[in-house]
């Protein structure tokens, strides 16, 4: 196996153990602290996990180049997705008091009981129990900290995307620090 491809996996596959950790943590919000999610954040949870699969089958794969390539681009689409529910779940969370939409039905109910774009089209426009604050650190909360989080992840498979190709020597010797 090369030294670089053996180094891509690694990374995608710490990239898997990444997105784990974070479904980790929001279960332990939700489970052992009581935070319940509204459905923005359940959307960026199945983004978090959509990308936890991108990223594992990268690192099953093991992308060449243009297999790299791929990667990195579903890697921005759907960390770009992710990015624009948790924009809007913190927008919803700037909003003043009096301009905060009504809380509406769980998210459950809504794919119970309307077609499925309706559903969507009523979770993306939010509600109140999506406005509301639970938890914060260092000044963001838990939207803006998934927001930071799927732009790093987006700048990633960007890098992947467009990075040069590696020459087929740096390939077999792996990589010298030396050679500039």
């Amino acid at each position: 196996m090369q030294a670089l491809n053996l180094y891509q996996r690694w990374f995608f596959a710490a990239g898997v153990v990444f997105c784990l950790g974070l479904i980790g943590t929001a279960l332990y919000f939700q489970h052992v602290m009581g935070l319940e999610p509204c459905p923005l954040c359940i959307f960026q949870r199945l983004f978090v996990i959509a990308l936890g699969v991108v990223m594992l089958m990268a690192a099953i794969h093991d992308p060449r180049d243009l297999g790299r390539r791929v990667y990195g681009g579903l890697i921005v689409v759907v960390a770009g997705l992710g990015a624009g529910v948790a924009a809007r779940h913190v927008w919803l969370q700037s909003l003043p008091a009096d301009q905060v939409p009504a809380c509406g039905p769980g998210l459950e109910y809504m794919l119970e009981t309307f077609p499925l774009m309706d559903a969507l089209k009523l979770v993306f426009e939010g509600s109140g129990e999506c406005a509301e604050v639970q938890w914060t650190f260092l000044g963001l909360s838990i939207p803006g900290w998934t927001l930071v989080i799927f732009i790093g992840l987006a700048v990633f498979g960007l890098l992947l995307l467009f990075s040069p190709k590696a020459s087929r020597e740096s390939e077999i010797k792996g990589f010298d620090p030396s050679v500039r």
